[in-house]
């Protein structure tokens, strides 16, 4: 059954709720937010922790991120994963700070190439069990989706598709996709990405992007046969929102817990 996973999105050190597709280039080009939080990032950690909710994602937007994804790591210790400038270098220390997994996307690329020898040095620091791929992607012209880079700016030239999970799968432990043309618009999920990831069912799969109420969740679930999890950020209403109720979601794996 798909599971609802929590996220905590740091951009500029705070707890944000974005839109994914609107970053511009520089470094301090504004970026679309639908929420600033006046909590810091360990009071969402602590409360996915005390719900006993696990395999959320911390994701670092940009620079100046650090300090606060180690609060979030220091308070949920095992219970998330971190994302944002991951390498081989700096793996292995997020992982002692804390992190069940890094997540990767840009360092297994070469300009906008994917590398395999990059994956591999990676795997080799911090071992595939502890990898989640970040197939991040935005739709292209004539049908489908490629990998989208530095914070959904920079297209690749990975498609995402089965034949990229099979190739994929044997150096990562799960796969995150956050569908960037609908990233944190509350306007409905891709379904069509959905209905993708659900083909593909050999490692765990999280998807991202559009959801905006409880039947998202359903969907989600009906489509994938229950085998892809679902994050919802920008309609939940601890971060502002007024589609989702946490509680709610949080309801909702502890009755797949029961079942």
């Amino acid at each position: 059954m798909t599971r609802f996973r929590p996220c905590i999105d740091l951009h500029q050190g705070v707890v944000k709720q974005v839109v994914g597709g609107s970053f511009g280039s520089g470094e301090n080009a504004t970026v679309r937010e639908n929420h600033v939080s006046e909590q810091p990032a360990s009071y969402y950690a602590g409360l996915y922790r005390d719900d006993h909710l696990t395999g959320g994602h911390v994701i670092m937007l940009g620079p100046g991120n650090e300090a606060a994804a180690r609060e979030a790591l220091g308070t949920y210790p095992g219970g998330l994963q971190v994302g944002g400038g991951i390498t081989p270098k700096n793996a292995g220390k997020w992982l002692d700070a804390g992190a069940s997994h890094v997540i990767v996307t840009s360092f297994v690329f070469e300009g906008n190439s994917f590398c395999e020898h990059r994956l591999a040095e990676l795997v080799k620091a911090v071992g595939r069990e502890h990898l989640v791929i970040d197939l991040s992607c935005r739709g292209v012209a004539g049908g489908g989706w490629k990998v989208a880079m530095d914070r959904w700016r920079t297209l690749t030239d990975l498609k995402v598709s089965l034949n990229t999970f099979d190739r994929l799968a044997g150096s990562c432990a799960e796969f995150l996709i956050h569908a960037a043309d609908v990233e944190g618009k509350c306007a409905g999920i891709d379904e069509e990405l959905v209905a993708l990831l659900c083909n593909w069912q050999e490692l765990p799969v999280t998807y991202a992007g559009g959801a905006y109420s409880m039947s998202d969740l359903e969907r989600v679930d009906t489509l994938s046969e229950g085998s892809v999890d679902l994050t919802i950020g920008s309609a939940l209403d601890i971060f502002g929102g007024s589609g989702v109720c946490y509680e709610d979601c949080v309801a909702w794996n502890r009755r797949i817990g029961r079942d």
